[in-house]
C-alpha cells in the first residue's frame, strides 16, 4: 500500500471520493488522472475548478466566489494589476537569461537588500524555493567542511533531491538523507519548558552532537522562522537567538527560509527571521516573491557565499530573467506603497482577536497564535489532555469549502488550521472567515 505523506495528502481529493461529483468535474478529475503523473494531488473531497482570482477572492468554474485564506504565492493579491502591467512592458521588450547585462535585476538587487542587515549583501536568483534552498545546502557545506543540515520535524524545504532529503514533511515514504537530523519544533502550546529559547537550543546541540557520534560534522541549521508546516509556530520574539548562538559555535549556518514568513507576512518586520533579532548567514525566498511569476533568490553574507562562488560558476537559465525581476519589482513596490507589513500586522491581530474569542464557545479549539497574517488554529479532543484531533480538522476544512472559504491544514498530526490569506485580505474580510469557521463547527460538534 502506498505511503500518504503528511501535507500532500492530508487534506486530498482520492478515487473513492469521485462517485459524489457532478458530471462536469468528474469530467476533469477523470481527466487528470490520465494525463498527469500520479504524485500530483488535488485539494478536497470535492476539488474546486477555478478560473479567476482578484486580490483575497477567487471564482469558480460556476460563479461562486470564494475567500482565499490560504494562497502566499499571490502574496499582494490575485492579479494584482502593478505586475499583470510590469510583466506585460517587460515581456513586450525582452526576456533572456543573466548572462547579458540588464538593469532589472541590478535595480531589484539593491531595493531587495536594502530591507535585510547590513551583513548580507548578495544576491542570487532561481526559480522555486526549492532551487534556493538546494543551493543554501550547497553553500553551507563548502563554507563549513560538513554536511550535516538540522531542520525541524515536520520541516518541508523543497522538492529537489538535496531539500526533499531535508523534508520530513514529504512523509515517510520520501527517505530523508542521512546526514540529516530532526529537532522537535519549538511549540509553546505543547512543550513544557520555562524558557522556550534554552531548550531549542539544547534541542540543536543535541542533534549536532549526534552527527558527531555518526561521523558526520555540521552544517547547517535550516529553518522557517514560523515553522509553518510544524503547525505554524511564532514563538515568543527573539527566542531564537540562543539556538543560533549554538549553530555559530559549532561552525554551522543559519538558513532562513523565508518563503512562507517572508515579504511583510508577519506584520511585525518585513522578514520573519527579523522578529527574533537574529541575522542569519543565509535567507532564501520563492513563491510570494513574484505574486505567481516563478522567480526566487538567496540573499547571503559576502564571507558565507564566497566559500561557494569563488570556486564553483552557477547558472540559472530562467533565474533573474527580465521578466522575473519585473515582477519581483513590482511587488515590493506594492508592499512599501501599500503600506502592507503594517497592514498585516493590524488587520492579522484582529483577526486573531475574532478567532480567540470562538475558544468560550467550542472546547474542540485548543490554541490560536500566530504572527500578521499567518495564524494556526489548533483543534483538539479536550483541552486538558491536547489530543489532536485531525478528523475534526478535515471536516471543518471541507465544512468551510462548502461555506466558500479556501485554506488547508498543517502540523505533524493534521490538526492545525493554517490561515495564511493573501496580504489583500481586509478587515471586513473578518467576519466572512470567523462566520463561516463558526458555522462549520457548529454543524459538527454542536
Amino acid at each position: 500500500m502506498a505511503t500518504r505523506s503528511t501535507i500532500m495528502d492530508t487534506n486530498s481529493f482520492r478515487a473513492e471520493h469521485a462517485d459524489g461529483l457532478d458530471a462536469d468535474v468528474r469530467k476533469l478529475t477523470d481527466k487528470r488522472s490520465k494525463v498527469l503523473g500520479e504524485s500530483y494531488r488535488l485539494f478536497y473531497r470535492k476539488p474546486v475548478h477555478l478560473v479567476r482570482g482578484e486580490g483575497q477572492y477567487l471564482w469558480d468554474a460556476a460563479g461562486d466566489k470564494y475567500l482565499d485564506v490560504y494562497n502566499n504565492v499571490a502574496s499582494i493579491g490575485h492579479c494584482h494589476p502593478a505586475v499583470i502591467e510590469a510583466v506585460h512592458q517587460q515581456m513586450g521588450m525582452l526576456n533572456t537569461h543573466t548572462r547579458y547585462l540588464h538593469e532589472n535585476i541590478l535595480n531589484y538587487s539593491e531595493d531587495l537588500l536594502s530591507t535585510l542587515p547590513d551583513e548580507i549583501d548578495r544576491a542570487m536568483y532561481m526559480c522555486t524555493g526549492s532551487e534556493a534552498n538546494d543551493l543554501a545546502i550547497r553553500v553551507a557545506r563548502s563554507f563549513s567542511g560538513g554536511t550535516g543540515i538540522i531542520v525541524s520535524q515536520e520541516a518541508y524545504h523543497g522538492t529537489s533531491d538535496l531539500t526533499s532529503g531535508a523534508s520530513p514533511a514529504l512523509g515517510s515514504g520520501q527517505s530523508l538523507a542521512a546526514t540529516t537530523r530532526l529537532v522537535l519544533p519549538p511549540d509553546r502550546y505543547r512543550v513544557d519548558a520555562p524558557d522556550l529559547g534554552a531548550w531549542f537550543a539544547a534541542q540543536i546541540q543535541q542533534q549536532i552532537d549526534d552527527m558527531a557520534a555518526h561521523g558526520i560534522k555540521f552544517a547547517g541549521f535550516l529553518a522557517d522562522s514560523i515553522f509553518s508546516s510544524d503547525g505554524v509556530l511564532p514563538g515568543p520574539k527573539g527566542y531564537l537567538q540562543q539556538a543560533i548562538d549554538v549553530v555559530h559555535k559549532n561552525g554551522g549556518i543559519f538558513i532562513a527560509d523565508e518563503v512562507q514568513p517572508g515579504f511583510a507576512r508577519t506584520g511585525d518586520a518585513f522578514w520573519g527571521f527579523a522578529r527574533h533579532d537574529v541575522v542569519p548567514d543565509i535567507v532564501t525566498t520563492g513563491k510570494p516573491m513574484g505574486n505567481g511569476i516563478p522567480v526566487s533568490a538567496l540573499l547571503a553574507k559576502s564571507d558565507v557565499l564566497a566559500a561557494f562562488s569563488d570556486e564553483i560558476p552557477y547558472f540559472n537559465t530562467f533565474g533573474g530573467n527580465p521578466v522575473a525581476m519585473a515582477a519581483a519589482q513590482a511587488v515590493l513596490k506594492v508592499i512599501k506603497e501599500e503600506g502592507l507589513q503594517e497592514h498585516s500586522r493590524i488587520v492579522g491581530g484582529k483577526l486573531l482577536a475574532e478567532l480567540t474569542k470562538l475558544m468560550d464557545k467550542y472546547e474542540c479549539i485548543g490554541d490560536v497564535r500566530g504572527a500578521g497574517l499567518f495564524i494556526g488554529f489548533e483543534l483538539v479532543k479536550d483541552r486538558a489532555s491536547k489530543t489532536p484531533d485531525k478528523q475534526l480538522a478535515l471536516d471543518v476544512i471541507e465544512k468551510l469549502r462548502d461555506n466558500h472559504v479556501l485554506t488547508s491544514v498543517a502540523g505533524p498530526y493534521g490538526n492545525v488550521l493554517k490561515l495564511r490569506p493573501p496580504l489583500a485580505f481586509q478587515e471586513s474580510d473578518i467576519d466572512w472567515l470567523v462566520g463561516a469557521l463558526d458555522k462549520s463547527l457548529a454543524s459538527l460538534v454542536g
